[in-house]
């Protein structure tokens, strides 16, 4: 028997999945490392969009279209079999922006970034082919991480966040527990990591 409260948490998850979608963190971890890098005298602080762009927006755009198209049911991309060809567009998005923002001049923290994120991809294309391990978790993980590096120990009130990122892939049943476990500690990993060797 569905109870007023499972459904509240079913909805609390769904809309817990969407905000802190991948895509999402990934842009607003762009803006926000961005925005640090402009603390440099001479520096924008808005090196952060076309990093974003890159690394999420023309990756989320290939997964929209497939949507579109009938190749993929769902812009989280459910199965298991259908994410290797979207992780390596991403890899291939971030292998075209990263030199090319270098080229352009942006302040290290951003192609370190996306560096880490293609780090990132990589590791959860590889294990995609035998195992689900949950991107929507290895992302929060890897934002709390990478602002950490960036901001100091304030920036693990988001610790939290990233624990509501996890717990809602679990209750939508998207994953299982060591799928969301196992995501969050890679992420964190790469992100602690590659990212501050990096920048």
């Amino acid at each position: 028997m569905t109870t007023a409260g499972t459904l509240a948490s079913d909805r609390l998850a769904r809309i817990t999945s969407e905000v802190l979608a991948p895509a999402v963190l990934v842009a607003g971890l762009m803006l926000a490392v961005g925005w640090h890098a402009g603390d440099e005298p001479g520096v924008s602080r808005w090196w952060g969009l076309p990093g974003a762009l890159f690394a999420a927006g023309i990756p989320l755009a290939y997964v929209l279209r497939g949507v579109r198209t009938g190749r993929l049911t769902s812009h989280h991309i459910p199965e298991r079999e259908h994410r290797r060809g979207p992780l390596l567009f991403g890899i291939a998005s971030l292998a075209v922006g990263l030199p090319a923002l270098v080229l352009l001049g942006a302040p290290g923290d951003i192609p370190a970034l996306m560096a880490a994120g293609g780090a990132g991809l990589l590791v959860f294309a590889v294990v995609t082919h035998w195992w689900k391990m949950s991107i929507h978790a290895g992302v929060a993980a890897g934002t709390v991480a990478t602002l950490v590096a960036v901001y100091g120990p304030v920036a693990l009130a988001g610790v939290p966040v990233a624990l509501l990122a996890c717990w809602s892939r679990v209750r939508l049943s998207a994953h299982t527990t060591p799928q969301v476990v196992v995501g969050a500690l890679v992420g964190a990993l790469i992100a602690a990591t590659v990212f501050p060797a990096l920048r």
